[in-house]
């Protein structure tokens, strides 16, 4: 006789109980589907209506750029949608070898990888780089961003967690191993939900005296600083980072995410790294529109200067409805919302009532207790739509 096979093992009801309990305390995640539209930066469509975007990490709204999107037809014209194989089976491009070049020559390094995104850079390099080092200890900010959490867990070697841009604290740690014991510092030089950036000269000398290698992740920096957009880095003339990461999905305007670094260690990850060797290469086409980018970027000069006076006059704006926000020293501005139904209910609001759409920021990527809208003013937006985004956000604080 045969026994019926439940539709609805156990194991799946454990999985909607944590799905209940996530939205009973208002960290469930909505996602709103949206259709970018290129003729209008900065504005989706949904169901008919212009919405506009104030949370997008497209800083300088080169993603909707006509020289990108034009680079990109055209590579789809002559080399079709996608490189049909990894790197190592047909999918390294000329383009894929021009933009590594560029990229390495841009951060002073001697070589650099093309990754599909940000997170896989960060993922697969600092997995395999720290695996493959007898011994090796790593020592990471508390505020670093999860796809170096993931990394550095991944690696399963020794790890110091030390308090966000805490200079004696970082010295602590290291002060406890011998010189001789290989070591690793990991930390971000913008960090995006406070709009802090790190000591990263002072963390670079704390790396010399105690004969560590530095990882810098530099993602929310690309594009935005330095005289040429290859981040703080470049605007501080600090040359000494080991490895320093970034993206293209962001500032760029387009996707993937790199590492530079040097030629043997990247050439290490290059032939271990799962995600690299075993995922389908990011398309020519999309390259060809990243070398585009990156050519806009680094004459990007008016671009940031626009970021700049935009965020500027968004602070002045808030400032003047006193709305609680962090006056961090970056582009990036957290709208302090504490809350977590709070903080969904005036994101909701402001898209009902306003056509205005925030993401709210939540736990855990945030503490609980903090919650948050991150807002970015990009250069296409106008005094008065500025004006209007501080109207509208008083009015609905006003009602949550």
């Amino acid at each position: 006789m045969l026994t019926k096979v439940s539709t609805r093992p156990h194991v799946f009801e454990t999985i909607e109980n944590k799905l209940r309990e996530l939205k009973s305390n208002g960290l469930y995640r909505h996602y709103l589907p949206t259709a970018h539209m290129a003729t209008s930066p900065g504005q989706t469509l949904r169901m008919g209506e212009e919405v506009q975007v104030w949370c997008s990490n497209d800083y300088l709204g080169l993603s909707q750029h006509p020289d990108l999107i034009r680079a990109q037809i055209e590579s789809t014209a002559s080399h079709g949608t996608s490189m049909g194989g990894s790197r190592n089976i047909g999918g390294t491009s000329t383009t894929h070898v021009a933009l590594e070049t560029e990229l390495a020559g841009w951060h002073g390094k001697e070589r650099a990888l093309i990754f599909s995104s940000g997170y896989v850079a960060n993922f697969e390099t600092l997995s395999v780089l720290l695996s493959a080092v007898p011994d090796m200890v790593v020592l990471s900010d508390e505020n670093n961003h999860r796809s170096l959490i993931e990394g550095i867990r991944r690696a399963r070697c020794e790890k110091r967690i030390f308090p966000h841009n805490d200079l004696v604290g970082l010295e602590r740690c290291l002060a406890e191993y011998d010189e001789s014991r290989p070591k690793m510092i990991v930390f971000e030089s913008v960090y995006s939900m406070d709009a802090d950036a790190s000591p990263i000269s002072a963390i670079c000398d704390l790396a010399q005296k105690y004969n560590a290698l530095t990882y810098l992740d530099e993602t929310h920096a690309i594009g935005v600083k330095g005289p040429t957009g290859a981040g703080i880095c470049e605007e501080i003339g600090e040359t000494r980072p080991t490895f320093v990461q970034g993206v293209f999905g962001k500032a760029i305007g387009t996707v993937g995410g790199y590492v530079a670094g040097p030629d043997a260690a990247l050439d290490y990850v290059r032939s271990y790294a799962p995600g690299f060797i075993f995922t389908t290469s990011l398309p020519q086409a999309c390259m060809d529109a990243t070398l585009k980018g990156l050519e806009l970027v680094r004459h990007g000069t008016d671009l940031r200067r626009a970021l700049t006076d935009n965020s500027l006059r968004m602070k002045a704006a808030l400032r003047s409805a006193d709305i609680p926000f962090i006056d961090g020293e970056h582009h990036i501005i957290p709208v302090m919302v504490p809350g977590g139904d709070r903080v969904r209910k005036v994101a909701d609001l402001l898209l009902e009532d306003h056509l205005i759409y925030v993401q709210p920021i939540n736990f855990p990527s945030v503490p609980l207790g903090t919650e948050r809208l991150r807002v970015t003013v990009a250069p296409y937006r106008t005094a008065e739509q500025i004006e209007y985004f501080a109207y509208a956000l008083e009015s609905c604080l006003a009602r949550a």
